[in-house]
């Protein structure tokens, strides 16, 4: 049997059999990281996931990790079951992690490790209760084959790989674009936004209209006024 073939036989679990047993909180930082990552990469060929088993080393199916969310570029969106690094010939660029209590040894010790073995680009962790990190936003990126802290500036975390800027805005973690300095929001915020900006632009128009149309009546008025003075001189001349 080739190599090939047994690789192929050897199967690699959709789950590590141990519930996901996060807060509200924590979960629900980990759907918004994605969302929000989601939104800014819409309709680009971009991968993004959240806890899905990634699978690093083809035949050693004991060698995974479960990142809480991670972008891989230049990547089919596809929906996937499971990510391994091989077939996909790809892995992961940026990964983020929501630590808690619970997770707080792992995501700081023992994943920063694999990904810095599997070249992951950057890193970041964010602890929303800010109880088990201090400080509660940190980043690494790759520098000669390790994961280095990221040095924040004016209290931000330069993300070069998509050009975002990470924050926090009383403990809770914002996302900006480097380049325009706008928020980066999820579907659900961005949807909001732009029926903002549609009902402001419908304002302008319906004020814009209202100018021309106050204009029009002012010109109109005093085009009658120019006609009737017009009348009376002339009815002047002619008693005259």
């Amino acid at each position: 049997m080739s190599i090939a073939s047994i690789s192929e036989s050897i199967e690699y679990p959709e789950s590590d059999g141990e519930p996901m047993g996060e807060t509200d909180l924590h979960r629900d930082w980990m759907v918004r990281i994605l969302e929000i990552l989601r939104q800014r990469y819409r309709s680009q060929r971009v991968y993004i996931a959240s806890d899905l088993l990634v699978y690093y080393e083809e035949g050693n199916p004991a060698k995974f990790i479960i990142p809480d969310d991670f972008i891989v570029l230049d990547c089919d969106p596809g929906r996937r079951r499971i990510f391994k690094t091989w077939e996909e010939k790809r892995i992961p660029d940026v990964i983020f992690e929501v630590t808690s209590h619970s997770s707080r040894r792992i995501d700081t010790m023992k994943k920063p490790v694999i990904y810095e073995q599997m070249g992951v680009q950057e890193y970041y962790v964010y602890d929303p209760t800010c109880d088990y990190l201090d400080p509660p936003l940190q980043g690494f990126r790759m520098t000669n084959g390790s994961l280095k802290q990221i040095v924040p500036v004016n209290g931000v975390l330069r993300c070069e790989t998509l050009q975002l800027g990470l924050r926090l805005v009383d403990g809770d973690l914002e996302f900006f674009d480097l380049r325009t300095g706008g928020l980066a929001v999820d579907e659900a915020e961005y949807e909001r936004e732009a029926k903002e900006v549609e009902r402001e632009a419908r304002e302008v128009e319906r004020e814009a209209k209202e100018v021309e149309r106050e204009a029009r009546e002012r010109a109109e008025a005093r085009n009658l006024e120019l006609l009737l003075e017009i009348e009376e001189l002339k009815r002047r001349l002619g008693e005259e």
